[in-house]
């Protein structure tokens, strides 16, 4: 497994969505890879701290900046 295909499947590792042969080249590909290893550690913070936010704390300015730039994500 390269680094982008890693990077590809990190939601659905967390999910414990891959197949079982997948998942273990995941693993193994985070054994062997520093940069992927600290990437699936900030992928898991950034979950945390997301999910402990209340959408009434979020200041409307900063609300509208990121809805904005996932709206424009694909674009």
């Amino acid at each position: 497994m390269n680094c982008d295909e890693f990077v590809e499947l990190v939601t659905a590792f967390l999910e414990g969505a891959l197949d079982e042969a997948t998942e273990q080249r995941f693993i193994e590909h985070i054994s062997e890879c520093d940069g992927c290893d600290v990437y699936l550690d900030q992928f898991r913070r950034t979950i945390q701290v997301a999910g402990e936010l209340q959408p009434e704390t979020i200041p409307p300015e900063i609300r509208r900046t990121v809805l904005d730039a996932f709206r424009d994500w694909h674009r």
